[in-house]
């Protein structure tokens, strides 16, 4: 990602850090589906899993899986220094190992591979072609049989999809009690979103050498992907 794409993304979820998590449930019309879909295929065989959240902004995905696991080691990347101070005192009383991390998670390199990666609302951020090289390096980052689950917003297959989805998502949220000032806040972090459709995205994945690849779970634009690396 371009420093300017990523000084602009900081910039935005900067100013939101402290209001970001009593937002989300209005802004996500199928907030617990959503999330609860995306925790149940966080799924390894042993009680203390290495899992990354990329794009962790405020541990929002990591604390559901830590409800799962409680014993993780749970690395959390985010370009946003205050998104990752909130996941801080989220975490601050966890037995659980937390590594924070503020820096691109689309360079992000590791020695030790991972039982899970997750991310929720923020690879539609990235370009076609930068989504296409994270994949690959998430492939890489993973154990043998380890999992990937992608909680993300995708772009409609056709014009009219998409318009469609924009104004089903505007019209709910326009219904709930979010000040003008905050719905004016999200509109214009929309700005930044760079959706790729559903089905490019799974094609990708399973480019990348990915099986299993599914969109277990899908609300409008709202989709939970999951797909696993081979075992041997």
């Amino acid at each position: 990602m371009s420093e300017q794409a990523n000084q602009q993304i900081t910039t935005k979820f900067n100013e939101i850090a402290e209001k970001y998590d009593s937002q989300r449930r209005k802004l996500i019309p199928c907030f617990d589906d959503f999330y609860q879909t995306a925790t149940s295929l966080v799924h390894v065989d042993h009680a203390s899993p290495r899992i990354l959240d990329l794009g962790a902004g405020t541990g929002l995905f990591s604390s559901y899986a830590l409800s799962k696991y409680p014993n993780a080691q749970i690395t959390l990347i985010d370009l946003s220094q205050s998104m990752l101070d909130i996941a801080k005192r989220r975490f601050g009383e966890t037995q659980a190992t937390m590594t924070y991390i503020a820096e691109d998670y689309s360079i992000f390199e590791s020695s030790e591979p991972f039982d899970c990666v997750i991310s929720s609302l923020s690879i539609h951020h990235l370009e076609d072609q930068a989504k296409q090289d994270l994949y690959k390096r998430i492939f890489k980052l993973l154990k043998p049989g380890g999992v990937f689950v992608n909680a993300d917003q995708v772009q409609g297959s056709s014009p009219f999809l998409d318009q469609l989805y924009r104004s089903d998502w505007v019209a709910k949220v326009e219904a709930t009690d979010l000040t003008q000032e905050a719905l004016q806040a999200a509109y214009e972090r929309t700005k930044l979103d760079k959706m790729a459709p559903l089905d490019q995205q799974l094609n990708w994945l399973r480019t990348c050498g990915f099986i299993d690849v599914d969109c277990v779970y899908k609300y409008f634009n709202f989709v939970v992907m999951y797909a696993r690396k081979t075992a041997v």
